[in-house]
């Protein structure tokens, strides 16, 4: 069971993107997302709220088309990142799904395994793995 307290604390990242339901499905697929609630529009068409959690984390979204600014365009200022030590199970869950490698999963000069991928939003993520005593 999600410990709804320790889920919700912390910054939490919240994404505007054009099909949020594919990208719900592509989520649980490719990060092993559980959906713990969303909220549609009235006419169903639209998510207006969705929150996953994702390897203990939440992660929190909604359809661009409800914005009333108009279109969104992912933006290439931020990462999503994942920190997990199991990354290559994460890693090659993610790239079946979908994912396309943007820099290799590999160990890195810092002493942790590291590397980026784009989804098919264009939600750039990344993966860490710690490096052992981390």
């Amino acid at each position: 069971m999600t410990d709804m307290a320790r889920v919700m604390q912390g910054v939490i990242p919240y994404l505007s993107i054009d099909g949020a339901a594919k990208a719900i499905a592509f989520y649980e697929k490719a990060f092993a997302a559980k959906n713990l609630g969303d909220m549609k529009t009235e006419d169903g068409k639209h998510i207006m709220h969705c929150q996953l959690e994702i390897n203990g984390g939440a992660l929190m979204l909604s359809d661009a088309a409800i914005d009333p600014s108009g279109g969104q365009k992912p933006s290439s200022s931020y990462t999503m990142q994942l920190v997990t030590r199991e990354g290559d199970m994460w890693w090659k869950r993610a790239v079946a799904a979908g994912c396309k490698v943007v820099a290799p999963l590999e160990m890195q000069f810092w002493g942790d395994r590291y590397g980026r991928l784009s989804d098919p939003f264009g939600i750039s993520w990344a993966l860490l793995e710690p490096g052992p005593g981390r």
